[in-house]
């Protein structure tokens, strides 16, 4: 029978019934002293044929009085494992999230992500915090990596779903339902989606490290088509002219197209082409075979 120390909010482990009183089953917590024995309540049971002598798996956690409770609905997670859940609350200091335990475990602010809402699915891993309550942490680069497998049947031009566990400077990374890890740079993003997002993407790349590449936006001469729509969008919006041309800042293009000036300048090269639009003094002007 294990011992006390050992039997910690958070784990998973098996416990004999050893007496029974009006709320419940008492376990035996291997002590030799009665007083320690853990309460398994009646309404943390999963069924009713419990009986003094079973052996009985149970998730510990600790009740509002800091007393080690046992449940029988047990967590689809255990210390140092990783897994996508679901936040079911947040607070001025964190999230609570649904690990499929009795209650929901709470992730601090640091170990948050982005700005999370009720409903929001994420990566996680639990852990144990300094008080001894289990906790989970959005920061999960390091568990992700030993899960994920090389994508060596991955070709370019493929389609991924997966969602997005972290930002940086220079993109998003994702998880893929394959067990692949796919990295999004930001020219590749065209809408910004929020940490814990599912995400459908095309690959662009299979890096020789096993990792793949991927884009939101469309093929070349798709992207023209959208992009040149967009760009008559807006002159329509400004009565058929717009300061924005080839001599516009790659900065500006970005920041009101959320293109490259490379795609900016294809999308206007075809229009051009096609006499919808032209160009003078910097400015691009809707010609009238579109103004009709």
């Amino acid at each position: 029978m294990e011992t006390t120390n050992k039997l910690t909010p958070g784990s998973v482990v098996t416990l004999k019934a050893v007496r029974v009183s009006e709320f419940g089953i008492f376990l035996d917590a291997g002590t030799g002293n009665t007083s320690d024995d853990i309460l398994l309540h009646k309404q943390q049971q999963t069924t009713d044929t419990l009986a003094i002598g079973d052996e009985i798996p149970v998730y510990l956690y600790q009740d509002p009085k800091g007393r080690l409770t046992a449940s029988m609905r047990l967590p689809k997670m255990q210390v140092g494992q990783v897994a996508r859940v679901t936040v079911i609350n947040t607070t001025r200091d964190g999230a609570f999230v649904d690990i499929g335990a009795e209650r929901g475990v709470f992730m601090p602010f640091a170990g948050m992500r982005g700005n999370l809402k009720r409903g929001d699915k994420v990566w996680v891993k639990l852990y144990i915090d300094k008080s001894g309550r289990p906790a989970v942490s959005m920061e999960v680069e390091d568990e992700l990596r030993r899960a994920s497998v090389p994508a060596t049947d991955a070709k370019i031009g493929d389609m991924v779903t997966g969602s997005l566990y972290n930002y940086n400077e220079e993109g998003a990374f994702i998880f893929t339902k394959e067990r692949y890890i796919a990295f999004m740079h930001t020219s590749e993003i065209t809408t910004r989606p929020n940490v814990g997002d599912e995400i459908t993407a095309r690959i662009t790349h299979v890096r020789e490290d096993g990792r793949i590449n991927v884009s939101m936006r469309p093929l070349k001469q798709d992207a023209i088509d959208t992009d040149g729509d967009a760009i008559l969008s807006l002159l329509h919006s400004r009565k058929g002219k717009m300061p924005y041309s080839d001599d516009t800042s790659p900065e500006i293009i970005k920041e009101k197209f959320h293109i490259s000036k490379s795609a900016f300048k294809r999308a206007l090269g075809r229009l051009i082409k096609t006499g919808y639009i032209e160009q003078r003094d910097g400015w691009t002007y809707l010609l009238e075979k579109e103004e009709k």
